[in-house]
């Protein structure tokens, strides 16, 4: 909102903002490259440079890209979540990708990867937490997120494969749940009615 005055008269100009919302691209920043990441977990599919492509581009390009787009509208919760799930995937490569590199030593065991997940296990969890004053969607989304991580961090810790079979499983049904919270709105806004219902 902006005051202007002119000849000792004040009027009001509200600027309006008309840009679009950043949640559709930031749910499909996670969920398109969860769903891969979680099939390639449970061993359904191979993980490969697919799955790395579309952790830099579509996970961390597309989610620190809806995290600027939140701090714009001044959406601080929205900010947080994409801009940091948006390093994640950017870290997520870079643990990949140095020790191949020749740029830096691998992970440090076991624990160390343990604790990594962990953490982002916990930040999720805070976000759940937040989400429920929002959609049931959102919170179906982050809930099963935050399992995911901790049955991840669970598997690097003992070594037990299953840990990480069934965080997959989670992961590709939390990923479709974060396309189908992405596009929902999308398709109610362009039939002018609900038929995709968030909860």
């Amino acid at each position: 909102m902006m005051t202007e005055t002119s000849n000792n008269k004040r009027s009001i100009v509200e600027i309006k903002d008309i840009t679009a919302g950043a949640g559709a691209l930031g749910l499909l920043g996670y969920g398109m490259p969860g769903v891969l990441l979680g099939l390639a977990n449970a061993g359904i599919i191979q993980a490969g440079s697919m799955i790395l492509a579309m952790a830099i581009f579509m996970g961390g390009f597309a989610m620190f890209t809806a995290g600027l787009m939140e701090w714009k509208k001044g959406n601080t919760y929205g900010m947080a979540a994409y801009s940091s799930y948006g390093l994640f995937w950017f870290s997520f490569a870079a643990l990949l990708l140095m020790p191949v590199l020749g740029l830096a030593k691998d992970t440090g065991g076991a624990g160390a990867m343990a604790a990594y997940l962990a953490l982002w296990g916990l930040f999720t969890l805070i976000l759940f937490i937040g989400s429920l004053k929002m959609s049931r969607a959102l919170q179906f989304v982050l809930g099963t997120l935050a399992i995911v991580f901790f049955l991840e961090a669970a598997g690097a810790a003992t070594g037990t494969g299953m840990f990480t079979i069934v965080a997959g499983y989670i992961g590709v049904i939390s990923g479709l749940a974060a396309i189908y919270t992405a596009l929902a709105p999308i398709l109610n806004d362009i039939y002018g009615k609900t038929i995709a219902p968030l909860g």
